[in-house]
């Protein structure tokens, strides 16, 4: 089994009104076993539509998941559709009816249970997996030595349906290969310079190893993927692999582990035994957001405030006025009195600051659309930094500061072994 396709099932997608993240999620998790995605499809919930899809994804995959159009009603288009495709009928599966009583009588909700019982009619054909989270089930049916999973559209359904139950399945029936991914996080490198510096050790990865360059913010992520059958041997060949790379590029890795830029923070601060708070205008909360949803956070996040209103910055963080008349309140000089007032607030050893237009229209200073001011202070010394970016739109101004204040205060704590 080397390609998966993914179905997407639902008019909420293709409206815009809902995300979806089943299908990053499940894409990422297959390719931990080493099955590669090679097309996704959102398509809406008709039966032709549903039938016309399944046949091109078994054209060119091994393996297909389809999530979404899986209702309690009777007009429920997509079991319809798999009968039909399958060659199949839809009867009453008793294990499974029973499993949905007994998720009813939980939920004491046992007065909807003939409301949901059309959850427990399925393709005759199909092996099904129950859903501990949900009504309805996943069903798995096979054409030509090929599988295909549907499951609902619910995220927090599909993600244990599929890591905890499918996943170990397609590993134990395929005997799939071990694969293993390590992230080098670079900073201060352009990513076609980045290219040519490692070019040669890039030439001289062995066959089983991937290299990917995956652009965040300001930071590059090198992606080594390596596949085989021994795990252990994996571990062993990529860590010597990135030891060959550090020295080349060692003054730029923040990171040879982790992923997401607030893990990596996260274990500098618990490793360095450091305090944090977080003073924010135009991040709306976002770096605090990203610093408490690492568990284990509560050990140097001593707390955050949003000062958004001109007024709040002065009596919260005292900041001066007359730095406010001044300099205006989205300039260098407020984001430093900003960090200041917050580390004195919550009496920690860093303070982060934020101050800054996300738009649609310019600050009541006249400042443009996508200026931002930040301050990094640690103990009694501070950095402040100024960012320009008025192409990106509100949501995306407020994560990308984020990411970059967070990405540079970690660049310090590197760079201060």
């Amino acid at each position: 089994m080397e390609k998966a396709v993914l179905i997407t099932i639902g008019d909420e997608i293709l409206s815009g009104n809902t995300i979806d993240t089943n299908s990053n999620f499940i894409a990422s998790e297959l390719k931990n076993i080493g099955i590669k995605v090679s097309q996704i499809y959102t398509i809406s919930d008709e039966i032709e539509t549903i039938k016309n899809t399944l046949k091109l994804a078994f054209e060119s995959g091994d393996l297909v998941i389809t999530t979404g159009g899986l209702g309690p009603t009777r007009d429920d288009k997509t079991k319809k559709a798999l009968a039909e495709f399958f060659d199949d009928e839809i009867t009453l599966d008793e294990e499974t009816f029973n499993h949905l009583k007994a998720y009813m009588e939980r939920r004491g909700r046992l007065d909807i249970l003939e409301r949901n019982k059309e959850q427990a009619f399925v393709p005759s054909k199909s092996t099904v997996f129950q859903n501990h989270y949900g009504t309805a089930p996943c069903m798995m049916m096979e054409l030509n030595g090929k599988l295909s999973y549907s499951l609902p559209g619910v995220p927090y359904e599909v993600k244990p349906l599929i890591r905890d139950q499918i996943i170990p399945y397609l590993q134990e029936k395929f005997s799939l290969n071990y694969i293993h991914t390590r992230i080098v996080s670079v900073v201060g490198i352009p990513e076609s310079v980045l290219a040519d510096i490692i070019e040669d050790w890039e030439l001289d990865l062995p066959e089983n190893i991937a290299l990917s360059y995956l652009p965040v913010g300001t930071r590059v992520k090198l992606r080594l993927t390596a596949s085989g059958d021994n795990e252990d041997f994996l571990k062993e060949q990529t860590e010597n692999e990135i030891q060959k790379l550090l020295p080349l590029i060692k003054d730029h890795v923040i990171a040879t582990s982790e992923d997401r830029i607030e893990n990596i923070l996260s274990e500098l601060l618990t490793g360095k035994k450091l305090t944090i708070s977080t003073a924010e205008s135009c991040t709306g909360g976002e770096l605090s957001k990203m610093i408490t949803s690492v568990p284990g956070s509560s050990k140097h996040f001593m707390g955050g405030v949003v000062t958004y209103a001109t007024e709040k910055k002065a009596e919260i963080l005292k900041v001066s006025q007359e730095t406010i008349d001044k300099y205006t309140v989205v300039s260098e000089q407020v984001a430093r009195e900003m960090a200041e007032g917050c580390q004195k607030l919550f009496d920690t050893d860093i303070a982060l600051s934020t101050t800054g237009v996300a738009g649609p229209g310019k600050g009541e200073d006249g400042k443009e659309v996508g200026t931002v001011f930040y301050t990094i202070r640690i103990n009694d010394q501070e950095v402040t930094s100024k960012l320009y970016m008025p192409h990106l739109d509100r949501l995306d101004f407020m994560n990308f500061v984020s990411q970059k204040v967070i990405q540079d205060l970690v660049g310090i704590l590197v760079n201060s072994r």
